[in-house]
């Protein structure tokens, strides 16, 4: 019979890294990863305010429908850590509720990202807890398991092991590897500061769009005045 495992991360991306990368969007964090680490448009936030997700990965492996082992995964996370719940993306029943965000919150998680459905939805979407999850149901969960506790997990494409940073903003979830974010972050700042710059040129009107004309010199094409 396999053995079921529960443990801790065995590192974690500090507080400090969490708080550099908090200010920036995913969308710029994708960009700099070459487009290919995002959690998948299904992966949507559920909760009210564009409060950013942000922390470390507490990740769980749970059958489909499944939530008892995300009960224990609430009841020994750390506080700031995001759980990450592979549940198969399986909507047919909930895998968390208003009881078990709300027990979450309360012990200090930083925020709750479910690959499978959530309900009361109604509690959810008026509170700035947040919540990413793939759809919403009121058929609730079993509780009988199995599911392992910090293990490597892929949910919608997007590969988390335990202690890699999570940010979640209104676009999406990204997954930075514990061992790139050093790598990604400063690439990253650099980024969204020349987002910011070309923002004021669009702004005031002296944005250089020539590099559009460049591009289409590389392609085969025909102007048709009608």
């Amino acid at each position: 019979m396999t053995t079921l495992r529960v443990m801790q991360p065995k590192r974690r991306v500090s507080p400090e890294t969490v708080d550099k990368f908090r200010v920036v969007p995913a969308a710029v964090i994708s960009d700099c990863m070459s487009r290919l680490a995002a959690g998948g448009a299904s992966l949507r936030p559920m909760h009210a305010g564009g409060r950013v997700l942000a922390g470390p990965a507490f990740t769980v492996k749970t059958r489909p429908g499944d939530n008892l082992f995300v009960h224990k995964a609430i009841d020994t996370a750390l506080p700031g850590d995001i759980l990450v719940v592979d549940a198969g993306g399986e909507l047919t029943n909930a895998i968390v509720g208003e009881m078990m965000l709300t027990h979450a919150e309360t012990r200090g998680i930083a925020g709750v990202v479910i690959y499978g459905a959530i309900r009361d939805y109604g509690h959810v979407k008026n509170h700035t807890f947040p919540v990413f999850a793939a759809g919403v149901t009121h058929r609730g969960p079993l509780h009988d398991g199995p599911g392992e506790i910090n293990v490597p997990i892929a949910i919608s494409g997007m590969v988390v092991e335990p202690g890699d940073l999570m940010i979640g903003d209104d676009d999406g979830l990204m997954c930075i590897p514990y061992d790139e974010t050093e790598s990604v972050y400063p690439a990253a700042a650099k980024r969204l500061a020349g987002e910011n710059a070309q923002r004021d040129r669009v702004r005031n009107g002296t944005v250089d769009r020539r590099w559009i004309d460049d591009c289409l010199t590389k392609i085969d094409y025909t102007v048709e005045y009608l």
